[in-house]
């Protein structure tokens, strides 16, 4: 049975999101469409994934920022439903979720003869991110230890390890994947696993869960 003597350990890291104002803003569909003809990808990326590292006090009705400002500033319950439903993770690529973004406005803006406009106080900002990362000074020396790791590990190491990480790597892997990859054919229904769980919909709390139950089924199979 192949082992993965020669892999380097995994070097567990934290992250955290630096704001970045982009000064532009919007208050009302068509201004937050124009916006988003030309915004840079990485704001789409921020409006999308960075909610999952703000500290709140309940789970947010919706899972993206562009349908939580349509829904609570524009009071459109149908474009915050149609945009709440956009899943990030199966789009090919950021620019292809700048598009369906605009899809699904362009359609509303055609419904709606009248255009609505947000109070003063709740325009949309549009915000850009950048990563800041942690080194945690833990490291996970063989893939059967990931059950113990990843229970224990912290929010931004599971953003920065399982939804960053696929920002990054040119093949759309977590870090995961790629740190299991070089250790042999026997990990490769592990890694079909992982690559079949969606990080969008739930938060980074039940991902952990949801991580820690995956790896300690395949690793008690395996044992067995």
């Amino acid at each position: 049975m192949s082992t993965n003597a020669n892999v380097e350990p995994f070097i567990v890291k934290d992250c955290a999101l630096l704001n970045i104002a982009t000064g532009k803003k919007a208050r009302n569909l068509t201004e937050m469409r124009d916006h988003l003809l030309d915004i840079p990808l990485g704001s789409i990326y921020h409006h999308f994934w960075g909610g999952l590292l703000r500290y709140r006090f309940d789970e947010p009705e919706y899972k993206n920022d562009f349908a939580e400002w349509v829904r609570y500033a524009l009071q459109d319950a149908i474009l915050a439903e149609r945009l709440s439903v956009i899943d990030p993770v199966a789009c090919a690529d950021l620019e292809c979720l700048r598009q369906q973004l605009l899809e699904v406005m362009e359609q509303r803006l055609d419904e709606t003869a009248m255009i609505t406009w947000a109070e003063v106080d709740m325009q949309f900002h549009f915000v850009s991110s950048q990563i800041l990362v942690f080194y945690t000074g833990e490291t996970i020396g063989r893939p059967e230890q990931l059950v113990a790791a990843v229970s224990k590990m912290s929010v931004g190491s599971l953003f920065y390890h399982f939804i960053d990480a696929r920002r990054r790597s040119p093949e759309m892997l977590d870090d995961f994947r790629l740190w299991l990859k070089p250790c042999g054919d026997r990990y490769e229904d592990l890694c079909s696993q992982l690559a079949s769980v969606d990080p969008y919909f739930v938060s980074l709390e039940a991902l952990r869960t949801q991580l820690t139950n995956l790896f300690s089924h395949f690793f008690q199979g395996v044992s067995e």
